[in-house]
């Protein structure tokens, strides 16, 4: 008996040791690509036997996608994906709460009010204008320092942004505009900037690494993505508009219905953890961890105050609307997918 019970411990250990060593997550991601690398390889080595299989596209094609699955979930866990995003998709009864191991360690304003939380949130991202100063130099532009200046007629053709039906950037450059001028003088203030622009992309980065290259003088687009390029000796400026920035929260979420559960769950909690709060802090400025982040020379210290106080709940209800509106209005200048 004692041999056979001293086995069946060593099974059972074995067992333990190896619970999630067939799982795979599916994860649906708008992370950028260069960021899922660094997170898979950190979770794997901290979570053996569970391996990542990203999905990835800009937040307005994942969330479309999902939301086209919800009879039949393809994804186990949404990871890096905008929580105005995920707000939708929990109307929808889609997300599975769940409280991560140390989520009370994060900022609440980062995470969701639900009890169990449907989201977590990871870190912000918002508005930047990436200024190529040689070529803006070449064409006698001046650097601007709002969203109103802009609408200068030197500027016509000379702006990219983000799609915001495909781009989360792009779709909180709209929420923050009307939200700044008010509705009415919002949509005024995009006819006028219609005007101006060259082209809409269909991602957020898109833009500045078209402003860095030199193909537009002015693309309008996120601090990571044009810190990470000046870094790189790319000769933009950064502009922050004085009238306020638009901004989301890169967040984790389980979907119902997975059948990876547990797997699920120790995902949200790495995500959730300082561990992976730590490789976020090396692209954002804000990250839900509070006592993590670190200055960025290019990047004001002030940047958290610089956002506009707009509510996350009122961006996901109206999403429908304000994309149909803004399609209807300026979609024959995006580029083809």
């Amino acid at each position: 008996m004692k041999t056979l019970s001293t086995l069946t411990l060593a099974l059972l250990a074995t067992f333990a040791g190896h619970a999630f060593a067939d799982t795979t997550l599916t994860v649906y991601t708008a992370l950028e690509a260069d960021q899922l690398k660094a997170y898979q390889e950190k979770f794997e080595q901290e979570n053996p036997g569970i391996k990542l299989k990203w999905v990835r596209d800009s937040t307005g094609i994942i969330t479309a996608k999902l939301l086209a699955e919800k009879a039949a979930p393809q994804a186990d866990v949404v990871m890096g994906v905008a929580a105005s995003s995920l707000l939708v998709l929990e109307k929808e009864g889609m997300l599975q709460g769940y409280a991560p191991r140390g989520v009370d360690k994060l900022s609440k304003q980062y995470v969701d009010d639900s009890n169990p939380p449907a989201w977590v949130g990871m870190d912000v991202w918002g508005a930047t204008i990436c200024f190529n100063t040689v070529e803006a130099a070449k064409l006698g532009l001046k650097k601007p320092e709002s969203w109103r200046d802009l609408l200068k007629p030197e500027f016509k053709g000379k702006i990219v942004m983000p799609n915001p039906a495909s781009s989360g950037t792009g779709y909180f450059d709209v929420t923050a505009w009307l939200t700044i001028f008010g509705e009415k003088d919002g949509w005024a203030y995009m006819d006028k900037l219609h005007d101006n622009i060259a082209q809409y992309t269909h991602s957020g980065s898109k833009p500045c690494k078209q402003a860095a290259a030199g193909e537009f003088p002015v693309g309008i687009s996120f601090e990571y993505r044009a810190a990470k390029l000046k870094e790189s000796g790319a000769p933009i400026d950064l502009v922050f508009p004085k009238e306020g920035l638009g901004w989301d929260v890169e967040a984790t979420a389980i979907m119902k219905g997975t059948k990876n559960l547990d797997a699920a769950k120790k995902l949200a909690d790495w995500a959730a953890s300082k561990s992976a709060n730590e490789l976020y802090e090396k692209n954002f400025a804000i990250v839900a961890m509070p006592g993590i982040a670190k200055p960025n020379p290019h990047i004001p210290a002030d940047y958290e105050k610089r956002l506009v106080k707009q509510d996350l709940r009122w961006s996901a209800a109206n999403r429908d609307k304000i994309l149909a509106e803004w399609t209807k209005r300026y979609d024959g200048k995006s580029e083809k997918k």
